[in-house]
């Protein structure tokens, strides 16, 4: 059984709209709250995911770098990665830059995206993830418009 779980950004919390969205629409799907430094976030993600596999990662923004950084961990553990704006573009993902990850990889980022650069992330994610479908879309970094349009029954099977 696919376990799925939404990673909510730096500045947000599983009472975004994001994660209100994904428990109204995806009943099991898991959308915990990170609060701290990206270490705290990633020893509480470790610990969540422990002895899981089959998973399936939806990532924001900062939750899309944490998102990346246990896909790249745990290869074998996860089945697919969402990322939406993913902060992969900062120094803290620069370990990881050398690696292929070959999982699929499914990646929506507006061209409005004033916090992100949308350049910075497709140059990094090229490289990554060779498995990639990138969407650049009409959207800012929150991706307002674009959201809810995304296929997500078909991506989070």
């Amino acid at each position: 059984m696919v376990l799925r779980m939404f990673i909510h950004g730096l500045e947000s919390n599983n009472q975004g709209t994001k994660a209100v969205y994904f428990r109204k629409n995806f009943p099991g799907m898991l959308t915990p709250n990170f609060p701290g430094s990206l270490d705290e976030r990633m020893a509480k993600l470790r610990a969540l995911l422990a002895e899981k596999s089959d998973i399936l990662l939806v990532g924001s923004s900062f939750g899309g770098l944490m998102a990346s950084i246990f896909a790249v961990e745990n290869e074998t553990r996860v089945k697919r990665l969402i990322l939406l704006a993913p902060a992969i573009n900062l120094m803290e993902f620069t370990p990881y830059r050398e690696t292929k990850l070959q999982i699929p990889v499914h990646l929506y980022h507006g061209r409005q995206d004033e916090v992100i650069p949308l350049e910075d992330v497709q140059s990094v994610a090229s490289r990554v993830f060779p498995h990639l479908a990138f969407h650049a879309v009409d959207d800012d970094h929150y991706l307002h418009e674009t959201f809810e349009k995304i296929e997500w029954d078909t991506l989070l099977t």
